[in-house]
C-alpha cells in the first residue's frame, strides 16, 4: 500500500476501534457519532468520509474483497470448494491478535443490537451475490449460473450452521477443518440424487 492508503486504513481502524470500545462500554445505543470522533481524534465529517451511519462500523465487513481475492489467487486446478476454503483461510490467518479481538467484538454486537441483526441478513445476501459471482468466475460459468448460486448458497448456509453456535468464543482456526468436514458429509448425503 501506498503511504496515503496506509494512512486511511490506520483512520478507519482508529474509528472502527473507537466505536467499538465505547459501544461494548456505554452500549450501541447511548453512542452517538460524535463520541465516536472524539474518541478516535478525528471530525465527525471525517467519520463520515469513512461510514457513512453509525450501523455501518459494525456492518461494514473488510475481510470481504480481500476473500475475493485470495479465491482468486488460489491455482485454477483447485477444485472450487477448495479454493474458497484456502481463500479464506488464508486471510484469516494472517489477522493479528488485535485484529482477531475487533472481529470478534464486531460480530458480538449483532448478538445484542436488534437494529443490527436486521441488516447483517441484507449483509448476508450482499456476501452470497459477491461470492456466487467469484464461484461462477472459477467454473467459467455466467455470474448469474444458477449451480453456482446453489453451490455458494450451501457452503453459506453449513458455514452459518457450524460457525454462529461458536460466536460466543469467537471464530476459531480449526473452524476452517469443520467447514470442510460437513462439506464432505453433504456431497454424501446429496450424491443418491444422482440416480
Amino acid at each position: 500500500m501506498t503511504l496515503r492508503e496506509r494512512k486511511k486504513a490506520k483512520t478507519r481502524a482508529a474509528i472502527r476501534d473507537a466505536a467499538l470500545r465505547l459501544f461494548t462500554e456505554q452500549g450501541y445505543a447511548a453512542t452517538t457519532v460524535e463520541q465516536i470522533a472524539e474518541a478516535a481524534e478525528v471530525s465527525p465529517s471525517t467519520f463520515f468520509r469513512y461510514f457513512p451511519t453509525k450501523e455501518d462500523v459494525v456492518l461494514i465487513d473488510d475481510y470481504d474483497p480481500l476473500i475475493v481475492a485470495a479465491i482468486r489467487d488460489q491455482p485454477a486446478s483447485t477444485p472450487v470448494i477448495e479454493a474458497v476454503l484456502q481463500g479464506m483461510r488464508d486471510v484469516f490467518e494472517q489477522l493479528t491478535e488485535e485484529e482477531w479481538v475487533s472481529e470478534r467484538r464486531r460480530q458480538a454486537l449483532f448478538r445484542v443490537v436488534p437494529e443490527l441483526r436486521a441488516r447483517q441478513q441484507q449483509q448476508t445476501l450482499d456476501a452470497v451475490d459477491m461470492l456466487s459471482a467469484v464461484i461462477a468466475e472459477r467454473l467459467g460459468v455466467p455470474a448469474d449460473d444458477a449451480g453456482a448460486r446453489a453451490l455458494t448458497g450451501a457452503l453459506v448456509g453449513v458455514m452459518l450452521a457450524f460457525l454462529y453456535p461458536r460466536h460466543e468464543v469467537g471464530f476459531q482456526p480449526d473452524d476452517f477443518d469443520r467447514v470442510k468436514q460437513a462439506l464432505i458429509s453433504v456431497r454424501e448425503h446429496l450424491e443418491p440424487l444422482r440416480s
